[in-house]
């Protein structure tokens, strides 16, 4: 765990407000947690393979990896994390019903998004949210 640049409250804010250094660990390719706060944070704009609840072992495989080429950037880059507002209905944010109660944000590592990054390395895929809601969640990894 180390010590990176973290815009936003501690709820999340479709403006960043106050920058503030903050630490906080790597729980998938594609979720942190900021050192105090109660739950995660979901980076938005791409999915990772799961690592925790995978469909098969090459997706837990490629999960393992997803999350340590993230570990890899963040421990060898500037890292700035900035909370963005949650794709949700509204009223739910910050609920269960919205993104499993995590607050959400994007992460940028020497200025570049880590989820081009990890798509560029096929460690990820694209997943856009629209303003209230998500499609599906993309899982390619086990499929023949």
């Amino acid at each position: 765990m180390g010590e990176f640049a973290f815009e936003g409250a501690s709820r999340p804010s479709p403006i960043a407000s106050v920058l503030a250094k903050q630490a906080f660990t790597i729980t998938d390719g594609d979720t942190v947690h900021v050192s105090g706060e109660r739950v995660g944070t979901r980076l938005v704009g791409f999915n990772t393979p799961e690592k925790f609840s995978p469909q098969c072992e090459y997706e837990h495989q490629l999960g393992e990896r997803a999350s340590a080429r993230l570990r890899e950037l963040v421990a060898h880059g500037s890292a700035r994390l900035t909370k963005v507002a949650c794709a949700c209905a509204p009223g739910t944010e910050g609920t269960k019903i919205c993104n499993h109660g995590r607050y959400c944000g994007t992460l940028l590592v020497d200025g570049r998004d880590v989820g081009s990054i990890l798509i560029s390395e096929g460690l990820a895929v694209p997943f856009i949210c629209g303003e209230t809601s998500c499609p599906p969640t993309p899982r390619p990894w086990c499929k023949a």
